[in-house]
């Protein structure tokens, strides 16, 4: 870390306000930075990363349910986002979060939230028209190999937390969720979603 650097008050407040990071997180960043805002910022992304790993374990029990309106009333959204603090519901990042999962709920429409939430049976049936793309006459660890990408894809395309985040597809929804997590220091989950629009079942 380059100690010689010293980031103003102004520098601080600002990467403060775009993040949600504490003080002297912020700080640290800054130095580690050279004053560079966006390393700082990516810096922030990386040790929250980190830090979120390490809560993986803690209870989630408090947080919001946010909502969504689209297309003048026709597409909403309600997101349950959980934390483990109330004192985190009320952070505006936190909120901002809320926010933007539920709206990209409602513009890439996942069908579930993780892995986890997808039934074997249509697992199995996904497995069963994915074997079917694969060229014949590859070997047994290749065929592993297409498959296991493929379905990595699947669940790219079809699970909340897997889908590249609709304002950074840089990140997914999931990283995004751990990035804020760490910055705010406590563990959050998106525990569940829901999409009306007018018309659909």
């Amino acid at each position: 870390m380059n100690v010689a650097y010293k980031p103003t008050a102004d520098e601080i407040k600002r990467l403060r306000e775009e993040t949600g990071a504490g003080i002297s997180d912020v700080r640290n960043a800054l130095v580690w930075a050279e004053g560079d805002q966006e390393r700082a910022k990516a810096r922030l992304g990386d040790l929250g990363h980190a830090k979120a790993e390490k809560k993986a374990e803690r209870a989630a029990n408090e947080g919001l349910v946010g909502s969504y309106i689209h297309a003048g009333g026709k597409i909403g959204v309600l997101v349950e986002v959980n934390c483990e603090t109330d004192f985190v519901a009320r952070n505006e990042r936190f909120k901002e979060l809320v926010r933007d999962v539920a709206m990209h709920v409602a513009a890439m429409s996942p069908q579930y939230l993780d892995r986890a939430a997808v039934p074997e049976a249509v697992l199995t049936e996904v497995k069963a028209e994915l074997e079917k793309t694969v060229p014949p006459g590859k070997p047994p660890e290749v065929v592993e190999k297409i498959l296991s990408g493929k379905l990595n894809k699947w669940y790219e395309e079809h699970t909340l937390l897997e889908q590249p985040f609709v304002k950074d597809d840089a990140q997914t929804v999931g990283e995004l969720v751990k990035t804020v997590s760490g910055v705010l220091g406590e563990k959050i989950d998106v525990r569940r979603y829901v999409k009306f629009a007018l018309g659909e079942e």
